[in-house]
């Protein structure tokens, strides 16, 4: 049986080796036809801390590794824009 693998954004690295990835669904509704759009969370393993919070990632399905962590970081999709705000005052300096 071949591994899930999905897309999403990563929303926490709070966690020692660890990210939240948010995987948004969207699928055709099987009685009103219309499309449902869905997200769900999910926690990958992250053995080297190298994923940021905004950057798209690919998460495969894996063997449990912890309690709730049964998903692995396979691979980096988009990279984060820069977020960064600056004050007015910030500015002027």
């Amino acid at each position: 049986m071949p591994k899930r693998i999905l897309t999403g954004n990563v929303i926490s690295t709070k966690n020692d080796k660890t990210v939240v990835v948010n995987v948004d669904l969207r699928f055709r509704h099987p009685l009103y036809k219309k499309f449902v759009k869905q997200s769900k969370k999910y926690k990958a393993h992250d053995e080297t801390n190298q994923y940021k919070v905004g950057d798209i990632v690919e998460i495969q399905e894996n063997r449990p590794i912890s309690k709730t962590k049964t998903w692995v970081v396979k691979g980096l999709v988009g990279r984060a824009k820069d977020t960064t705000v600056t004050t007015a005052a910030e500015a002027a300096e």
